[in-house]
């Protein structure tokens, strides 16, 4: 049931919430494009979050809540990311990965200096969460 649910939540839009991420020395977009309460998981909701980087752009290192499960898919060119003490990875369009709770975010950016890269972060969190992403400090 909730793999239908990410997956639907996937292509209803087709990172976080009103907090800024950099990109190429500008802020990204990063938009909420669904926030559900699961229903047959009280105190749980699903929240899908858009993340827009300009050419060259990337997000400062992060966490999410110890909450976040996370779900992201590139929906638009390409990413750099790593997680934890993992490697740094690029993912294409239509490819996902995954990222558990307490997890390190390290490196997320636009793999192209010349092209956009957008990426749908699908989140399963503890409803009272109000902020998504925590930078480094």
């Amino acid at each position: 049931m909730l793999r239908k649910m990410i997956s639907a939540a996937a292509f209803a839009f087709v990172l976080a919430a009103g907090t800024p991420v950099h990109a190429g020395g500008e802020k990204a977009k990063v938009t909420v494009v669904f926030d559900q309460k699961l229903p047959n998981v009280p105190g749980k909701s699903m929240k899908g979050v858009l993340v827009e980087y300009q050419p060259g752009g990337m997000s400062p290192g992060h966490t999410h809540p110890d909450s976040a499960f996370i779900y992201a898919t590139v929906l638009e060119g390409s990413i750099r990311s790593a997680v934890n003490d993992g490697p740094v990875k690029t993912y294409k369009a239509g490819e996902s990965f995954a990222e558990l709770p307490g997890d390190h975010h390290s490196v997320s950016a636009n793999a192209s200096d010349t092209e956009p890269a957008k990426l749908l972060a699908v989140f399963v969190l503890d409803t009272n969460e109000t902020e998504l992403t925590i930078d480094d400090k």
